[in-house]
């Protein structure tokens, strides 16, 4: 018997491939998942909900527990606070008794997959680490898949992928086998986002409300990648997301091995509150946008042009 896997993550690519899977597939084979890094936003939510309730259907949703890892990682704290050597004595910024007691005591799951891995890292991810995508996303998946496969099914694994999202997709495949008796099927490889919304609107689906309050894509909320004109429209509108991630920055800052740490650190921005505050200049970040205050950002901003 042959399973589909279809990775829904609340953007008009997955649930357009969603759709697919469920017009030619028979339904009682159709397993829709969806991965909650924690960073997201309720909207995501709530459109999982809605599709759901439309299509009739039960997405499964996967979130990755790191207890025990945290459990490992507060006991090696302890054991430097008690006085035992730090495993890595030649580190730029080896570990004091005192900041190693100070980390181990904060070192206690949060409830937010994100969160926890970013503790048990020191670190938020980056471009040169997206460890995120790999432990909150893949393997939740990878590990839902070979279920399937080691009960002795075939399965098919849905991936809303297009090649003219970016250069490194720009080679992917259409169908290919990624292991025994398991393959990737990606139907949305030629499409563009335009046939995409289309797509979905001809089957009566609603796109994610955020693709309407300025967002280019759907998912972690901010991303690691978030462009500038993105990160300035989700301080504007989504004033919230911004003070998690500044809460969740002294957490981390306070059981990274290094005593910093932040979100989008890159080219000398800090904090969160330093990168907000670029996003909302002009010129090579010299001079603040003053169009900007002229903005309504509780009015409909598209980048795919659906408030047309």
């Amino acid at each position: 018997m042959i399973k589909h896997v279809i990775s829904v993550s609340g953007g008009k690519d997955s649930a357009a491939t969603l759709l697919i899977a469920l017009e030619n597939c028979q339904r009682e084979h159709v397993l829709p998942i969806f991965c909650d890094t924690g960073n997201e936003h309720q909207a995501v939510y709530e459109y999982l909900n809605y599709l759901e309730q439309e299509l009739d259907i039960k997405i499964t949703r996967l979130k990755a527990d790191f207890k025990e890892r945290m459990q490992r990682h507060r006991e090696r704290l302890l054991e430097i606070a008690n006085g035992g050597a730090d495993y890595f004595p030649s580190a730029k910024f080896p570990w004091t008794k005192e900041r190693a007691a100070l980390a181990a005591d904060l070192m206690h799951p949060s409830g937010n997959p994100f969160l926890d891995l970013c503790m048990i890292k020191g670190m938020f991810p980056s471009h040169g680490r997206q460890f995120c995508t790999e432990e909150l996303k893949r393997n939740l998946a990878v590990e839902f898949q070979l279920e399937i496969v080691d009960s002795g099914d075939s399965m098919i694994s849905w991936q809303g992928v297009r090649r003219d999202e970016s250069a490194r997709r720009k080679n992917a495949k259409k169908m290919e086998r990624i292991g025994p008796r398991m393959w990737a099927f990606r139907p949305l490889v030629d499409w563009s986002a335009v046939d995409v919304f289309a797509y979905c609107k001809e089957r009566g689906i609603q796109p994610n409300p955020l693709y309407l309050q300025g967002m280019n894509r759907v998912g972690c909320m901010p991303c690691i990648n978030v462009n500038k004109n993105e990160l300035r429209e989700i301080a504007a509108r989504f004033p919230e997301q911004i003070d998690r991630i500044r809460a969740w920055e002294k957490i981390v800052c306070a059981v990274s091995r290094a005593g910093m740490s932040s979100m989008l650190h890159s080219g000398g921005f800090e904090t969160i509150n330093d990168r907000v505050e670029w996003a909302k200049t002009t010129r090579g970040g010299t001079q603040f946008n003053l169009l900007d205050t002229l903005t309504d950002y509780k009015a409909c901003s598209s980048a795919h042009g659906l408030c047309e």
